[in-house]
């Protein structure tokens, strides 16, 4: 299983920004995805879960209500939708997956990884 994150870059406070993770599985529907993100000198942590089936999602308190989580399995890729973006958000962004066969819901560990993608929010 392979990831990569696209879409990262610069942009200032209260703009738009949307990452897209394409996989390389054979069956994108199976598995479900994750965004996580690394501030400098911070621990990486949740920002947001979509379900195999698209029908569940969740969101870490930080970014409910900006962020929006989406997935087109047809093209093997999850979405990170991400508005008013604030100086706090600046991270590199990573997606993840875990198949859910023998998955607990929602996952409590990913075992595959993309490379990550930075967003920076200017102030």
């Amino acid at each position: 299983v392979q990831l990569q994150a696209s879409g990262g870059g610069l942009v200032q406070a209260g703009g738009s920004l949307r990452l897209a993770c394409a996989a390389s599985v054979r069956t994108f529907s199976n598995y479900h995805m994750a965004w996580f993100r690394q501030a400098p000198g911070k621990e990486r942590e949740f920002v947001s879960f979509v379900s195999y089936s698209g029908r569940h999602t969740d969101y870490a308190d930080s970014v409910k209500g900006r962020f929006t989580i989406s997935r087109e399995n047809a093209k093997n890729t999850v979405y990170l939708q991400m508005n008013s973006l604030k100086p706090e958000d600046t991270a590199v962004y990573y997606c993840a997956t875990r198949n859910r066969m023998g998955s607990d819901f929602p996952p409590s560990r990913y075992d595959y990884w993309g490379q990550g993608t930075l967003v920076t929010v200017s102030s």
